[in-house]
């Protein structure tokens, strides 16, 4: 019996002490390393730490309240109305209103908005458009619309960003930007108690920081995935969320929609995805991923050369210039597509760094959530190609899609994963619906 009582004992103390070491724990500093820049857009990862949004999407894609409570539509979507969450406040303590709110998504988007105007009136905040705005929900839970404060209580312009996310600015010395984490914040305090971002990173030493435990979330690009996982590194990685797309200018000789026709029959999408990524994520020349839109197959990705000259003709004698935003696989990439078009007729220059005006530019747009429509908006908005897009059945957004596809202004490559890798510390770190780590439910194992 006494046997049986210790066995008893030392089982329970076990499961109590596994139980401690999974449950959260309040404190400590989260190490983050990126090789871009901490506010960049989109999805830069500082920004969704200290901004909200007056809706957000969960981790599944799904539309929830954030600053706003409830939102209605009128007038056949002509209007909407956002109630405001009552109670909350800027980091600095300044009450979040509609005047404020309104104020910030005017200096966000002062022209070219999807709304012809957004007026505030009480709790409300009121958009209005001489088209319907279907989307506009979920336009709005996008990081171009996260609320900043413009103005303090006596008409100040805040010294650094204040947003009413659950972290805020506490500084930014030798490249690495510290937040301290929002006590007051809406949705809860975060569990630890800061976060610093040490920006300009290479990968290379961000896996180097996250092996001798100077780092705890780390970045792994989609063409290093397979190489994270060879290292035995602790990768979470989202579904093929990034469209990797060239965008074409519509002036000069590309004016002509047969020239823009003919380069992207060029393009080989195939050695993009075998050579420079690595096999990850998907072929396409769809601006929507196929499992969100199921029509995905029906725009072809084969290369052909012989259409291309043909379309070309003798229309392309000027030289074109090429940029790609980003560093590493994006310069290579765009280094690749170069060399198709040349195979192609085309003359084809790599722009200078820092060039104004490329012809052609290699980008990267974001496809979250679970409304095809939106999504489609969304790209189109990122592109400044903005068109409201009203279409909801899957036929009607085929045909929608098709039409903007065949003016070639954006010519869709790839659908990529995001990925990160974690310290042993961490716990509990999932991706956002934007494919970014979502590091206010997450904490240290070792924080007291």
């Amino acid at each position: 019996m006494l046997r049986r009582l210790a066995i008893s004992f030392a089982i329970v103390i076990a499961a109590t002490g596994a139980s401690a070491r999974t449950r959260p724990h309040y404190g400590g500093t989260v190490h983050v390393e990126i090789a871009g820049d901490a506010w960049e857009r989109p999805a830069g990862l500082a920004r969704r730490l200290v901004y909200d949004g007056l809706t957000q999407m969960d981790a599944s894609g799904a539309l929830r309240p954030a600053l706003a409570l409830t939102w209605e539509q009128d007038n056949n979507f002509h209007r909407w109305q956002f109630r405001l969450r009552p109670g909350v406040r800027f980091q600095d303590g300044t009450a979040v209103t509609s005047v404020n709110i309104v104020s910030s998504l005017t200096a966000s988007c002062s022209a070219n908005c999807p709304w012809d105007a957004v007026k505030a009136v009480g709790p409300l905040v009121i958009f209005s458009n001489a088209s319907p705005m279907p989307n506009l929900p979920a336009l709005l839970a996008s990081d171009q619309f996260l609320i900043a404060l413009t103005a303090t209580t006596e008409g100040r312009t805040p010294a650094s960003a204040v947003g009413t996310g659950p972290y805020q600015v506490n500084g930014f010395s030798n490249g690495v930007l510290t937040l301290t984490a929002n006590e007051n914040c809406w949705s809860g305090r975060p569990f630890s108690d800061g976060i610093e971002i040490r920006v300009r990173r290479a990968v290379r030493d961000q896996w180097l920081d996250l092996g001798l435990a100077r780092a705890d979330v780390v970045e792994v690009p989609a063409e290093q995935l397979r190489q994270a996982q060879q290292q035995r590194l602790s990768v979470i990685q989202s579904p093929a969320l990034v469209l990797l797309a060239l965008q074409l200018s519509d002036t000069g000789v590309l004016g002509n929609v047969k020239v823009r026709s003919a380069i992207a029959a060029a393009i080989d999408r195939s050695a993009l995805y075998n050579v420079i990524f690595q096999k990850q994520g998907e072929v396409t020349a769809s601006l929507l991923p196929q499992k969100m839109s199921g029509y995905s197959f029906l725009f072809p990705t084969d290369r052909d050369v012989n259409k291309a000259h043909e379309l070309r003709g003798g229309l392309a004698a000027g030289a074109l210039t090429m940029s790609a935003e980003g560093e590493g696989a994006m310069q290579l990439a765009a280094q690749r597509i170069a060399l198709n078009l040349h195979e192609a007729g085309f003359n084809v220059q790599m722009a200078t760094p820092g060039a104004q005006h490329s012809d052609l530019v290699l980008r990267q747009f974001l496809v979250s959530g679970n409304d095809c429509g939106a999504a489609m908006e969304r790209i189109l908005w990122d592109a400044g190609l903005f068109a409201p897009v009203s279409e909801q059945a899957p036929e009607d957004l085929y045909k929608r899609e098709r039409s903007i596809l065949d003016n070639h202004r954006i010519v869709p490559l790839l659908d990529l994963p995001r990925g990160y890798a974690i310290g042993a510390r961490m716990r509990d770190v999932h991706l956002r619906a934007d494919g970014s780590p979502d590091l206010s439910a997450a904490s240290l194992e070792d924080a007291r």
